[in-house]
């Protein structure tokens, strides 16, 4: 199944690349005016890049700019709204970059280096809880020389900044509309982007125009986009077929991968194109509650649950048991957890707990979001209960929240364990470890390991050359085990769906895995 699946995508993703270099079906040339319109089971949860450290990126880096980006079919970030960015420095300590020349903000206010450093600037000041601030944790001040000047000096060495600067958490933001020391909430964008918000509805619709005043590497392939958000997975795939919308990304179940694939069920006529993920879900326990508190509890919980029926059942070969947290395909990639743990094993899980002195089936609470991964969480998670249920060693409960509930509700610490998914902000074995760990862990619950905060990510931060640090994070890897804090549960591939007359799918996630909806384009007819 696994190897079909990835044989046809192989071909349907050459046959979209031939399409698409043939001269008689791009539209480029064309008069006519190109509306595309595209479904997403995943909504943002801000337009404000200061809050934004979840899948708001996916929006945010089609109306906003940041110095550096990273282009479809780079490996390192490459100037955006920068004419040139370096470090100035050997320690990885000074990194300037020059600004394109007369850019401007949607509203008419200069793009200059004052706006680059207030809007990096507001980030840490307003340090919203669960947002970006915790990635500038290296930065020490921005400098300003003259109006195209700017310098980032960094407290320590940290290789990583530019690809931080070129994440969408580090948009550039006009000045005059957003303020300083809060969050802008009045649902509109002012942003240098590609596309203009021409309007937008949460949780339902945000409907995209060319910026006439963009200066980037954006080549957009279309005029207008119309994202339409799907509170399920299988609505936004009654709409594909219905031809309401021209492409999906985000969301698609495994079944509906299948179906798609095979030209079943009413899917004759559309395409899907497959790309290699970086994605990850994982278990976060929260060391407020008891149970989750007790490491016995966590490696018990290590011990049964069973990757390969979950991925088996759940999601027929569009994802692939994890256990590491960082992903097959980075640099530092292991599998320490089945090093540790192995095959699952009932026996060993029993005799840990036992020997704690649990003797009765452990209560606990898991917690997931209903629709921010798509409508394959939920039976995720049904299968997670019933795997630690049979065991007979646990007492589980699964509760689900929409997002934007669910990520308050982990943020104030309120869920025990709880489902998390995590798509890279760049791809890089630093981004799989460092935001999970510290005070300010994304995840909401602060994981305190001096050894990985302290020693291992400062040295792997002044490695320039990001092959050679597999040293430092198969260590933290290590620690990551023996914790238990996190457990890795499987890892993803990316699908776009789309109709026969859609082009640019093949290019349309970026290496950060966020769809560039400029690459997108309807084919000329024969």
């Amino acid at each position: 199944m696994f190897y079909r699946a990835s044989l046809q995508a192989a071909a349907a993703l050459a046959s979209l690349s031939l399409l698409a270099g043939c001269g008689l079906l791009s539209d480029s040339g064309s008069e006519t005016e190109q509306k595309l319109t595209v479904g997403t089971t995943s909504s943002p949860s801000t337009l404000d890049p200061a809050a934004a450290w979840d899948n708001s990126w996916e929006l945010m880096r089609n109306v906003y700019q940041t110095l550096v980006s990273f282009p479809t079919g780079s490996t390192s970030p490459e100037p955006d709204a920068a004419e040139k960015c370096e470090f100035t420095d050997a320690t990885s300590m000074a990194y300037r970059c020059t600004l394109k020349k007369n850019l401007k903000f949607s509203n008419g206010e200069k793009l200059d280096a004052e706006a680059v450093k207030y809007s990096i600037d507001r980030i840490v000041d307003i340090h919203f809880k669960g947002g970006p601030a915790g990635m500038l944790g290296s930065l020490d001040r921005i400098e300003t020389k003259g109006d195209d000047t700017v310098v980032f000096h960094l407290n320590k060495s940290d290789a990583t900044f530019p690809f931080i600067l070129a994440t969408p958490a580090m948009s550039l933001v006009a000045p005059g509309d957003y303020p300083k020391d809060r969050i802008r909430t009045d649902g509109k964008v002012t942003g240098s982007g590609p596309y203009l918000l021409d309007a937008y509805e949460e949780g339902k619709t945000a409907e995209l125009k060319k910026y006439t005043g963009y200066k980037g590497f954006a080549n957009r392939k279309n005029d207008a986009v119309t994202i339409r958000y799907f509170g399920k997975s299988t609505e936004m795939v009654d709409a594909l077929k219905a031809d309401e919308i021209d492409a999906t990304y985000r969301g698609l179940t495994a079944e509906e991968v299948v179906s798609l694939e095979d030209g079943k069920d009413g899917t004759e006529g559309l395409q899907i194109v497959e790309s290699t993920g970086a994605d990850i879900r994982f278990l976060v326990f929260n060391p407020k509650d008891p149970a989750a508190a007790n490491p016995v509890v966590r490696k018990a919980i290590a011990h049964v649950v069973d990757r390969d029926a979950l991925v088996a059942k759940v999601y027929r070969g569009t994802a692939e048991p994890l256990y590491s947290m960082i992903p097959k395909g980075i640099a530092g990639h292991t599998t320490s957890f089945f090093d540790t743990f192995g095959d699952p094993d009932v026996k060993k899980a029993k005799s840990l707990l036992t020997g704690a002195g649990i003797t009765e089936p452990v209560k606990m609470t898991f917690w997931y979001t209903t629709d921010r991964y798509g409508s394959s969480t939920e039976p995720e998670f049904e299968e997670i209960e019933r795997q630690l249920e049979a065991s007979g060693l646990f007492d589980i409960t699964i509760k689900g929240e929409p997002w934007k509930t669910f990520q308050e509700g982990f943020n104030k610490g309120e869920y025990p364990v709880f489902g998390r998914g995590w798509f890279p902000d760049f791809p890089d074995p630093d981004n799989f470890v460092a935001p999970f760990v510290g005070k300010e862990s994304v995840t909401g619950t602060p994981y305190i390991s001096k050894e990985i905060t302290q020693q291992l990510l400062p040295a792997s931060r002044q490695e320039s050359d990001r092959g050679a640090v597999s040293k430092q994070f198969e260590r933290a890897q290590e620690i990551l085990v023996d914790d238990v804090r996190l457990l890795p549960l499987w890892q993803g591939k990316l699908y776009v769906a789309a109709g026969e007359d859609i082009g640019g799918g093949e290019r349309a996630l970026d290496p950060q895995t966020v769809m560039q909806m400029w690459e997108l384009y309807r084919k000329a007819s024969w």
